[in-house]
């Protein structure tokens, strides 16, 4: 009898990486999110190549060197020898997020440079981790010195000066006076893996909103919904794009999950007045 296997779809097997926090495959995680636009990528591939960059890098550190010193020699290989950095000419180019494209570019956004930085990092047993600072995503390092912050935009090594001066344009747009003055750690606390996840589909999302490209959006929230499947925004807004896809039925489905959850939602009659006009139109 001839056993025949089918592989898992792309959404099925990006549900089976996240499905817990308890070692949180992050790097997996987001080379498999190029599956959308790519749908023959080969993450394991990526995840070869990421394992060839460690393998470089490991030669050129001694087994005994100091954390410091693996600091040093992890950025001048990855910021000035492979020349990793942030495009500043396309910076919402949907490829900035795309794991496999950014290895080939060697350009992407702050977040999908850091996500490569951080897997470096730690293959050296640098204790280093995420930080979704506002507007701009960092990473940072604790080492018997003290922390150390770094923009992954361009490796730039960042004091408290200018973190605070990073901070002020999100403090006015919150409405928050001057005489608010929250901790800076507050600010600079670690992402978990499942948010920095979620940050990098939502950066896509604004993207394909932007472009009213409803296919793409669907795509990223049909993510986002098996990612964070208690945020209920997420359903309103795959809802909101199906509609606009003409696919009535689904998206009342959604946009009735976020009504039944969302009840204290200040857009509740806004949302019931679009499932009406949905229900009258498929009535």
């Amino acid at each position: 009898m001839e056993l025949r296997f089918s592989a898992p779809t792309p959404l099925a097997y990006f549900r089976t990486l996240v499905q817990s926090d308890d070692q949180f495959p992050l790097i997996e995680a987001v080379a498999s999110l190029g599956h959308d636009e790519y749908p023959e990528l080969d993450v394991q591939q990526v995840l070869g190549d990421v394992d060839q960059l460690q393998a470089r890098l490991r030669r050129r550190i001694a087994t005994d060197a100091a954390a410091m010193q693996k600091l040093q020699v992890l950025n001048q290989f990855f910021f000035a020898d492979l020349g990793f950095g942030g495009n500043l000419n396309n910076y919402y180019d949907p490829d900035n997020s795309y794991l496999h494209a950014v290895l080939r570019t060697r350009q992407g956004i702050p977040i999908s440079l850091a996500v490569l930085w951080l897997e470096l990092a730690q293959g050296l047993g640098l204790q280093a981790q995420g930080v979704g600072f506002p507007g701009h995503f960092l990473v940072k390092v604790n080492l018997a010195e003290g922390q150390v912050v770094i923009d992954p935009f361009n490796g730039q090594s960042l004091g408290r000066e200018a973190l605070s001066e990073r901070l002020e344009p999100f403090r006015h747009r919150s409405g928050l006076g001057d005489d608010f003055e929250a901790p800076l750690g507050l600010y600079l606390q670690a992402a978990r893996p499942r948010d920095v996840v979620a940050r990098m589909l939502r950066n896509l999302k604004e993207i394909h909103r932007a472009q009213k490209d409803w296919e793409r959006l669907v795509a990223v929230q049909n993510r986002l919904v098996i990612l964070l499947p208690d945020a209920w925004v997420e359903y309103r807004d795959r809802g909101l794009a199906l509609a606009e896809q003409g696919q009535d039925a689904l998206a009342r489905e959604d946009l009735q999950t976020y009504l039944r959850h969302a009840l204290d939602a200040v857009d509740v009659a806004e949302v019931a007045d679009r499932l009406a006009s949905l229900r009258s139109s498929g009535a």
